[in-house]
């Protein structure tokens, strides 16, 4: 049978004619041919070398015998062979002893970060910069104090928990429960506001700044101190900085003598090893301003 060709490509025609397209037997291009055979022969190595056919309730092990949950466990034995050093370091050694160690607080800043995430970002925000009725770690005003064993310390028994060693400390509800009355909140609210915006008083209000700091000094400087930049024995913030836990305008501030404030911090020492504690104690320092 005579075959009919192409008279421009030369190829074969398959004899297929489509409103008089005639369909070419074109040969598959060599390049293709050899890629698919590459891949049939990989796919058939790869067969007889790595777990493949399921066999029931079973399957086929495979030449080189590699079981995903075996490379696991031996990178999580690796993992942890690695770690063994250094967290005998941070188990035996003191905070300070390690601080001054820079190998090993590179290793506490990454695995700090870690922890961070994990355990206090969910309040402080993943920068530590807190928020709303959350401290920020990063500066150098602490309500506690910011030395290492006590942001340690804090860490381990938390603020206003039941824990027996627990840190407590709450600000009364000067207006709600009648301590003092509208007028005095507010006088109050004013002369704390003008510790930390000295522009804000002038010869208009400088009385009733005068009578505000009467009125903070019978109810406030007990627990703020009489120069108002607070007391960490019982967690008292300073209140002459610009750095607010929950609000440094005024009607923020009056919101806060009316209402009250008790912040909470959860206690770590049974849900971290005292190494994680001990980790996020540093990590923590190392965010935070030079104390002065």
């Amino acid at each position: 049978m005579d075959v009919e060709r192409d008279p421009v490509s030369g190829h074969e025609t398959t004899g297929h004619v489509w409103n008089g397209i005639k369909e070419l037997d074109t040969p598959v291009p060599k390049g293709v041919l050899i890629f698919l055979i590459v891949t049939h022969l990989f796919a058939f190595a790869w067969w007889i070398l790595m777990p493949t056919w399921p066999l029931g309730d079973a399957y086929t092990k495979g030449i080189l015998n590699i079981d995903q949950r075996t490379s696991v466990e031996k990178h999580l034995v690796d993992s942890q062979a690695g770690r063994a050093d250094w967290i005998k370091r941070i188990e035996s050694e003191n905070l300070e002893q390690i601080a001054a160690d820079p190998r090993l607080m590179t290793i506490v800043r990454s695995t700090g970060h870690r922890l961070f995430g994990d355990n206090c970002a969910a309040c402080h925000g993943i920068n530590a910069k807190g928020g709303y009725g959350y401290p920020d770690l990063t500066d150098d005003d602490w309500i506690w104090g910011g030395d290492l064993e006590t942001i340690a310390q804090t860490m381990r028994v938390g603020v206003n928990v039941e824990h027996p060693q627990g840190r407590v400390s709450q600000m009364p509800s000067f207006g709600r429960d009648g301590i003092l009355d509208a007028d005095q909140v507010s006088l109050a609210a004013n002369y704390v506001y003008a510790l930390s915006h000295p522009k804000f008083v002038t010869n208009a209000n400088r009385t009733s700044i005068v009578s505000g700091r009467e009125v903070f000094m019978a109810n406030c400087a007990i627990c703020h101190g009489e120069d108002a930049r607070g007391k960490r024995d019982v967690g008292a913030p300073n209140l002459t900085d610009a750095r607010w836990i929950y609000g440094g305008d005024i009607d923020q501030i009056v919101e806060t003598v009316h209402g009250g404030r008790q912040g909470h911090m959860p206690t770590w020492d049974e849900r971290l090893t005292d190494s994680d504690i001990k980790i996020l104690a540093l990590y923590v320092h190392s965010l935070s301003a030079p104390q002065r």
